[in-house]
């Protein structure tokens, strides 16, 4: 596992290079396949000649606070596909995460959580420093806490304290980035939802990366949805917006988002540049990212066939796998001779030969057998 903050510096994009962050970014012909990230990285050039290609096929309408133009066809969309009544536009997925525990939660105080979680982990203490919230996590270093360890835990705080607070929420991630990506089985959530719906407790899903998950878990975004009351889908991590976040759920949950948004300083005047991108990326997505999902797995197959080189998926895994190289290989020179003749970039940081190996629909520019080529004549030159 490690620590999101840091991801960049530990891929090696900053590192002194001819493969450098710089150079991806700017590289235009031919299109690279980036064993890094999740989805698109634009430089401001290919941003702004990206709005102007969606702009001139789809003119886009400006909004105002969140409201109005490509913002209301961004919430309908989102609506549509998580099957929730409502939407709402958001500056961050922190302020999305927060204001819905909170809301869910109501008076009560405690909310469960994964111990890996984004909320708890990488969200500076909001819900204890700002909502009044007590985060309790589970499952320690794990990606999912079972409907068991939750039972246990409400029952050690039942028994365990004199001043009993109420139970608020149960917040899950999913894929949870801390663990590689790694998703919650379905059948543990729908174990966890109805054993919450039954005791009346709420839930929410942090589900930044829900595509990824969708996408290689075989289960949509709808059904992931269903079992929670609100979902939050982040708008940068793979739908190229520069920023942003949709909250998704009931009306009477989600007409209540604008006003404490506004208080808590999270309306920003306009928006529309992230909802033209995102809606741009949003079409189509199911269908390229389970093509991706699968293109990735029968790579991975094939390149474990070529000397030098171990792919290792995870169990439960999304679009991360690891990397190993032989000893006798020189990962420089690897990574060196992939992006100079073939434009497919690796991280390039790497510790004992080893590394993390990031699938996204770059994957989809070129065939599996273009790709192990480039690594066979990559590998060759790097022993």
């Amino acid at each position: 596992m490690f620590n999101r903050r840091t991801f960049l510096r530990l891929s090696g994009l900053t590192a002194a290079s001819d493969f450098s962050y710089k150079s991806l970014l700017n590289s235009l012909d031919p299109e690279p396949v980036r064993f890094v990230g999740d989805g698109p990285m634009y430089s401001p050039e290919q941003c702004i000649a990206k709005l102007q290609e969606i702009n001139k096929n789809h003119p886009i309408e400006r909004d105002a606070y969140g409201k109005g133009g490509s913002i209301d066809q961004l919430t309908k969309a989102f609506a549509e596909m998580t099957g929730k009544e409502a939407a709402i536009y958001l500056a961050s997925g922190t302020l999305a995460n927060q204001l819905a525990i909170s809301v869910l939660s109501g008076e009560n105080t405690k909310v469960f959580v994964q111990e890996t979680s984004h909320v708890y982990r990488d969200e500076g203490d909001a819900a204890q420093s700002v909502f009044s919230k007590r985060l309790i996590p589970l499952a320690s270093e794990k990606a999912f806490f079972t409907l068991e360890e939750l039972q246990q835990s409400i029952e050690d705080h039942l028994q365990g304290e004199v001043f009993r607070s109420g139970f608020g929420a149960v917040s899950i991630e999913n894929p949870v980035r801390r663990c590689d990506g790694q998703y919650v089985p379905i059948s543990e959530i729908k174990r966890i939802s109805t054993y919450c719906r039954e005791k009346g407790y709420k839930l929410h899903l942090d589900g930044a990366r829900i595509h990824l998950a969708a996408a290689f878990s075989g289960t949509s975004v709808a059904e992931y949805a269903s079992h929670f009351d609100t979902i939050y889908i982040s708008l940068y991590k793979y739908l190229g917006a520069p920023g942003g976040a949709m909250l998704c759920g009931p009306k009477a949950i989600i007409d209540r988002m604008e006003h404490l948004a506004k208080v808590h300083g999270g309306v920003i005047y306009m928006n529309w540049v992230s909802a033209a991108m995102a809606l741009h990326h949003l079409n189509g997505i199911d269908d390229r990212f389970k093509k991706m999902a699968t293109q990735s797995k029968q790579l991975f197959s094939s390149l474990n066939q070529l000397p030098g080189i171990t792919i290792t998926p995870l169990e439960n895994g999304t679009n991360i796998a690891g990397l190993k190289l032989a000893a006798n290989v020189n990962a420089s020179k690897l990574i060196d001779s992939l992006w100079q003749k073939h434009r497919i970039a690796l991280a390039r940081n790497m510790v004992d030969n080893t590394t993390r190996l990031m699938v996204n629909d770059s994957l989809l520019n070129r065939s599996n057998d273009q790709i192990v080529a480039a690594f066979k004549e990559a590998l060759t030159v790097a022993k």
